[in-house]
């Protein structure tokens, strides 16, 4: 018996030993403020970390924004309007690295033009750019170069312009026509390529000698008037106000031996020189020999001193005459037949009986 109460007892020791430390981990198990190891309540203060932590937002960074230098230059300004009390030389002056001679060649002008309030100028030389209208002064493509010389072709099949070849060189025989299809249609003069698919090139092609107009200079209150064009290289003939008669081509003086621009002159000397086939030996520039390529005259029609209409063997689309305005012999005696003087046989000095006004207009620029 006593043993058994020990047992007993001993049994209730152990057992009550195993419960005590079950409720103790049921009791932590189950209490809510049990916190895990190493969490803020760690720290033994008893306060509620949840309660007492703060959140602190710092203002954002400052932003700085560098703004890389720019290396674009403006385009320059190539296009200045003339103003009222401007001169050239006071245009010139407000430019920098422009020239007269400059300004000058790239507007194809003379530095005695007058200008005037509001006209426009290329300032921008050598760029291959008419700055004013935008259009290149490059010639165009060869294939449409032959499309314009057909259209010149045909617009002076009736005159003593000689034809062109259709080979796409916009060189100086086409740009002298082209020169001369502006003139007759009241078109700026210039030797310049006809530029494509410019309004000027529509233009001339849509024109047809009844659109011609008598170009400027020619002396109209004449009942036979002779027209020299320099800018163009052609001789204008014509009758009155009513209407142009031919046009011709022609080299006037070389620089060294200019044709002075001149207004209505009257022819006072015309020589048949029949005595030697209608070749006349120049006084000025006389030769051993007579041919037509050394500077002797065809039936010279005299209008201003030394300076002559006369047929030469050689006319090239530009100056190359020494003063005198040069034509083929064949084109001379045209204008002599229409002048009604093919029947004179000695030289005269009378200028009712050649009876033309002569003008000298314009100034050759080549490209």
């Amino acid at each position: 018996m006593r043993t058994t109460a020990l047992l007993l007892v001993g049994g209730l020791l152990v057992t009550a030993g195993c419960s005590g430390g079950s409720d103790a981990a049921s009791s932590d198990a189950g209490s809510s403020d049990a916190a895990p190891s190493g969490s803020p309540s760690d720290s033994g203060d008893g306060t509620d970390p949840d309660a007492s932590a703060t959140t602190t937002s710092s203002p954002p960074a400052p932003t700085t924004t560098i703004i890389a230098p720019t290396t674009t230059e403006p385009p320059p300004v190539c296009v200045v309007t003339v103003q009222p009390g401007d001169s050239l030389g006071a245009i010139v002056a407000d430019l920098a690295d422009v020239t007269m001679d400059e300004l000058l060649a790239e507007n194809r002008m003379s530095e005695t033009d007058i200008i005037h309030p509001g006209e426009q100028y290329d300032v921008c030389p050598g760029n291959d750019i008419d700055d004013v209208d935008g259009t290149s002064r490059l010639a165009p493509p060869a294939a449409h170069v032959e499309v314009q010389q057909a259209e010149l072709n045909e617009l002076f099949r009736d005159f003593a312009l000689l034809d062109l070849a259709i080979d796409g060189d916009s060189g100086p025989l086409t740009r002298q026509a082209v020169c001369a299809a502006r003139m007759v249609l009241g078109l700026p003069e210039s030797t310049d390529h006809l530029p494509q698919g410019s309004d000027e090139e529509a233009t001339v092609f849509a024109a047809t000698p009844a659109d011609f107009t008598i170009p400027d200079g020619a002396a109209t209150w004449s009942s036979k008037w002779i027209l020299i064009n320099e800018t163009c290289q052609v001789i204008v003939t014509g009758e009155g106000d009513d209407r142009i008669v031919d046009i011709y081509p022609t080299s006037t003086g070389e620089p060294d031996y200019p044709t002075h621009n001149a207004q209505a002159l009257n022819a006072y000397r015309y020589d048949p020189a029949l005595d030697n086939d209608g070749w006349h030996d120049s006084t000025n520039f006389p030769s051993e020999v007579d041919n037509p390529l050394n500077g002797n005259m065809y039936k010279p029609i005299y209008f201003n001193g030394g300076q002559a209409i006369h047929g030469a063997g050689y006319i090239p689309p530009n100056p190359r005459s020494k003063g005198c305005a040069r034509t083929f012999p064949f084109h001379q005696d045209a204008i002599i037949n229409w002048l009604g003087i093919d029947d004179i046989t000695e030289p005269v000095w009378n200028t009712g009986a050649i009876g033309a006004t002569v003008s000298v207009v314009g100034e050759y620029r080549d490209l």
